[in-house]
């Protein structure tokens, strides 16, 4: 990931403890703000995504988090170095632990906390042509260790888009040494799997729109 000099936080707060009685996804147009869509599992607790977020990796050494959509630059002229390179792009979620049962007096305890150790990007279009390689790139799976108790939330970086993805079609075909007239719009939905610390399994994803093209350079 092309985060060595970039200030990404990697934090762990306490928060109020609220009873959650429902989750609400809001999509505007093509892009989507980072939410749980999916909550599975049999464990006393379940994990919400508070927060879904993305950056471009073509910003230089700051990177600026948006919620709704990134522009993802397939190639970027860093004129410092007069050159043309690529970079990947960055995601960051806040993920939060709640627990089930919300009339139970009892405290949480820490078999409560769950583990994440992979998550899984998928992108798909609103349009409905989803032929990976072909009309969107390769969904992928990437590994990441965090471990979140009830009451607590972590706020957690991630590589949305590898820069692999870039030399692949479709994206390759995107650069094309000029203006942004040619763009693909798509929805990465990004899934975290972990388990609670007595194996039961769970999920959860949320989403964040990505427009992919040869955006206009940065000076860096």
């Amino acid at each position: 990931m092309n985060i060595k000099n970039l200030n990404i936080r990697w934090a762990t707060r306490s928060v109020r403890p609220a009873a959650v009685a429902g989750l609400v996804l809001a999509t505007l147009g093509a892009a989507a703000c980072g939410s749980s869509t999916a909550r599975e599992g049999q464990g006393a607790s379940y994990p919400i995504i508070g927060l879904m977020e993305g950056a471009s990796g073509a910003g230089g050494t700051s990177l600026i988090f948006v919620t709704n959509s990134i522009h993802s630059d397939v190639i970027t002229f860093v004129k410092s170095q007069n050159r043309y390179t690529t970079f990947n792009d960055v995601g960051r979620v806040t993920m939060r632990v709640a627990m089930r049962d919300v009339t139970n007096t009892n405290a949480p305890t820490s078999n409560n906390a769950i583990t994440f150790n992979r998550y899984r990007v998928v992108y798909r279009r609103s349009d409905g042509r989803n032929t990976p390689g072909v009309e969107v790139p390769y969904a992928f799976d990437g590994a990441v260790t965090f471990t979140v108790a009830p009451g607590d939330e972590a706020l957690v970086p991630f590589e949305l888009v590898r820069v692999q993805a870039k030399f692949e079609a479709p994206l390759a075909q995107l650069n094309t040494g000029g203006s942004p007239a040619i763009a693909i719009s798509t929805l990465a939905d990004v899934t975290f799997y972990g388990h609670d610390q007595t194996g039961r399994e769970t999920a959860v994803t949320g989403s964040i729109g990505v427009d992919f093209a040869n955006w206009g350079d940065p000076e860096l």
